[in-house]
């Protein structure tokens, strides 16, 4: 009974509905922890899948090719070879009905409404490493030993590696030219990739791409892609930052022989022409360029790998330096979008160096507590005031919130916008050893003159007003107006009066 194409058609939309509105049912649940939120957005994009493969069918059905369900559709109005008769149609439908239902009497309506709801109990089996702590942090360890141990590379802690990575424009270009850069980029650019559609499967990495590619184009016919500005080829030879040479300043070869054998035969290479020869057979060949392009120098200039001219080794290599600045542009992005996963893993990083294994291991510990307790509370706790929650995971008395200043969070910019909980913790920090080599950074003295008071630019006001108050910087002729007698000796004025009255000057 549903083999026919109309009812095959009913069923996919029927189950296109249902499926939306499962999504939507989904989405209206708060996830309390970040590995429920990872679970739900997979479980809509599993359901978003269906639907569009569902779709697909659809459309299929409907453009209909083989004209199958035209033909389907004038059979049952009763249309034949002979004729129209919807009569004959009707009851031989009915009859088919009839037969199906008494050789499977049993047969009943199967409601698929709970099959489809236990899609939302689903949890799917997500991969972390152990450094990634399900999708809070980024696994970049395995990229920083490639990048410390690369040519293009700089030997770096790993906590300045993450604020690096993502600006691959600081790479000097003629160390992008590698196998090895290229390697690491697409590494890179995998595992990016593999990360976000792990942690954010809802979004459309393919339009996002397509975006960012767009711009790229545009960015670089115009020459303003960052790390690669002015790498187009000009007059048939590559642009001067690509050789390294500009003959524009150069008027002999003479000149040029100055230079150097292995800077020209980095800029003979560059541009597919023959590198051996003395320095000065180097420098005549690629003074050849300064007014001739390329493609009218004699072949007999040019390596075995660039054929007649230097225009096929020019062309591959801005395809290569095109699609490397491509990719170097979709990792910008995907940094910039996962900017605060960057921010947070360098953060536990430099937290980790602080941490003794033990208290790596009790941190770990509480972070798990609250994924075990969300999933067996189902009750939302009754918090109007937003207190603080306690040891009991129940919200902690209002009295006591009240005392300690619980939950209040106080920052100090003279200590390094250290944060202080509670007020009794900030009102004790003006004593501590932060506090006071903050103060004596600055150049002030740590005095009651100054409690309450956290801004760099408040406590350096309030300081010169203290210096003006107290005459240090008033000028008193008596102590700072010098005389000088006729032996070259140097007095303030006081003691120069004084010895004056005594006749001893």
């Amino acid at each position: 009974m549903s083999s026919t194409l109309l009812e095959l058609t009913r069923a996919a939309h029927e189950e296109t509905e249902k499926l939306e509105r499962l999504i939507v049912k989904d989405l209206q649940n708060v996830p309390a922890s970040n590995k429920d939120r990872l679970s739900q957005s997979h479980r809509v994009r599993h359901m978003i899948d269906q639907i569009t493969s569902t779709t697909h069918k659809l459309i299929e059905i409907y453009e209909d090719k083989d004209n199958a369900r035209k033909d389907e559709i004038a059979a049952l109005g009763g249309q034949t070879a002979s004729g129209t008769n919807v009569f004959s149609a009707f009851y031989d439908r009915l009859k088919e009905i009839r037969e199906y239902h008494r050789r499977h009497p049993s047969a009943r309506v199967i409601d698929t409404t709970d099959e489809y709801e236990e899609l939302l109990q689903e949890e799917p089996q997500l991969e972390f490493s152990g450094e990634e702590a399900y999708g809070r942090y980024l696994d970049m360890h395995e990229l920083y030993n490639d990048y410390i141990n690369s040519k293009f590379g700089k030997q770096l802690d790993y906590s300045s590696y993450l604020e690096v990575f993502s600006q691959p424009h600081t790479i000097p270009r003629k160390l992008k030219m590698t196998r090895q850069y290229r390697e690491y980029l697409s590494k890179m650019m995998e595992y990016l990739v593999y990360f976000f559609e792990r942690t954010e499967p809802l979004q459309d990495l393919d339009r996002l791409f397509s975006k960012v590619s767009a711009e790229f184009e545009e960015q670089w016919a115009n020459g303003k892609v960052d790390g690669w500005k002015n790498e187009g080829q000009e007059n048939g030879h590559v642009s001067d930052e690509h050789t390294s040479i500009d003959l524009d300043y150069y008027s002999t070869v003479e000149e040029l022989v100055e230079l150097g054998p292995e800077k020209l035969k980095e800029a003979l290479a560059a541009l597919g022409l023959k590198t051996g020869g003395t320095v000065q057979q180097r420098a005549e060949r690629l003074f050849l360029t300064k007014n001739t392009p390329l493609e009218k120098l004699d072949k007999k200039h040019f390596a075995k790998g660039s054929k007649q001219n230097g225009g096929v080794a020019v062309s591959n290599q801005e395809d290569d330096s095109k699609n490397i600045a491509l990719m170097e542009a979709k990792i910008e992005k995907l940094c910039e979008i996962l900017s605060e996963t960057i921010m947070r893993t360098k953060e536990n990083v430099e937290k980790k160096q602080a941490l003794t294994y033990e208290e790596m291991e009790a941190e770990r510990e509480d972070e798990e507590v609250p994924d075990i307790e969300s999933d067996d509370e189902d009750q939302q706790i009754y918090n109007p005031l937003k207190l603080p929650m306690g040891w009991d995971g129940k919200p902690i008395p209002y009295w006591l919130y009240k005392l300690h200043g619980l939950g209040q969070e106080f920052k100090c910019e003279i200590c390094g916008n250290y944060s202080y909980w509670g007020r009794r913790a900030y009102e004790r920090h003006f004593k501590e050893f932060r506090h006071q080599y903050g103060m004596r950074r600055l150049g002030i003295p740590n005095t009651k003159n100054f409690n309450e008071i956290t801004s760099i630019e408040e406590a350096q006001i309030l300081w010169e007003r203290i210096k003006e108050k107290q005459g240090v910087n008033k000028w008193r002729p008596e102590l700072e107006e010098e005389y000088e007698d006729r032996e070259g000796n140097i007095y303030n004025k006081k003691t120069y009066t004084d010895l004056q009255r005594q006749g001893l000057i």
